[in-house]
């Protein structure tokens, strides 16, 4: 069995969602691009409540939201207002300064609705890290698919398993959906050089050791790894190539420099940033006061 690097997630809240944050952390601070990994869990919001999360900035990355279940709406300070459902992506680059906020449409909060995803930061390489920022829609009718012989994969963002994603990431990326009946196996390859697979529901084997539902799994570099599915499986595989330098992260902002994040809180504590149109409440510093 080859060694892997497992992570236990913690449990955190954002705004009243639950989730399970395995990345970064003290064994793993990046796997290719992605410094931030949030699981929201599962969670019935009751009618009249959603989740709302607050005008707040960012720097030197791009998010991607991916559900399962539910959906989002996007509104950042580039004018975007996108309604985001299941199976699509939204993909936001921060460049030097850009805010949006996150919260439940309306028409969701009425009858209530369930909410399952996943969020995550890509750190920009340095020569972009500062550049323009960017907003794009993904529906999920335009991410490629291959489904053979029990396993079907969706490929989020990037490239792998023979399939490329209209995402426009910026470095290379490996971002997989896998759904796996039971007793089959997947292959993961060795094309890219940094990866790590994390279960979201069901029992899996890597190389024949068991893997821990709800756990992330680091693999070693240059070693094509056989995953099995013991029961119906669902996980995602992520990485691509590693980053050109160490990053910083300090609350939503990424950089390799700390000056530019020294740079970006004082900024946004003084109210010197771009605001998401329409929107007068935010997030404030942490440790400011409002």
């Amino acid at each position: 069995m080859t060694t892997v690097t497992v992570i236990r997630p913690r449990a955190e809240d954002v705004e009243g969602q639950p989730i399970l944050r395995p990345l970064p952390s003290r064994e793993c601070r990046s796997v290719g691009p992605f410094v931030f990994f949030d699981h929201m869990l599962e969670t019935r919001y009751a009618p009249g409540t959603g989740m709302n999360i607050r005008q707040h900035p960012h720097i030197g990355l791009s998010t991607l939201t991916y559900l399962f279940e539910g959906e989002l709406l996007h509104k950042d300070s580039l004018g975007s207002d996108q309604l985001v459902k299941a199976g699509d992506v939204s993909w936001m680059t921060a460049g030097g300064a850009i805010a949006h906020v996150e919260r439940s449409p309306e028409a969701l909060k009425a009858s209530g609705f369930n909410l399952h995803g996943l969020q995550v930061w890509l750190a920009s390489p340095k020569e972009q890290e500062q550049g323009p920022g960017h907003y794009s829609h993904h529906p999920a009718a335009s991410l490629p698919v291959s489904d053979n012989l029990g396993v079907r994969i969706r490929l989020i963002a990037g490239s792998g398993f023979c399939l490329e994603s209209p995402v426009p990431v910026l470095s290379p990326t490996l971002y997989a959906e896998i759904e796996m009946q039971t007793a089959t196996t997947l292959l993961i390859p060795d094309e890219h050089q940094e990866r790590a697979v994390y279960v979201l529901e069901g029992d899996a084997q890597l190389d024949g050791e068991p893997l821990e539902v709800r756990s992330l799994a680091i693999l070693p570099a240059g070693q094509s790894i056989a995953l099995f599915a013991e029961t119906d499986c669902h996980v995602v595989i992520f990485g691509g190539a590693p980053l050109d330098g160490p990053r910083r992260i300090n609350w939503n902002f990424v950089a390799s420099d700390p000056l530019l994040i020294d740079q970006a809180r004082r900024r946004w504590a003084a109210g010197d940033w771009p605001t998401v149109p329409g929107e007068s409440e935010r997030i404030e510093l942490p440790g400011s006061k409002a």
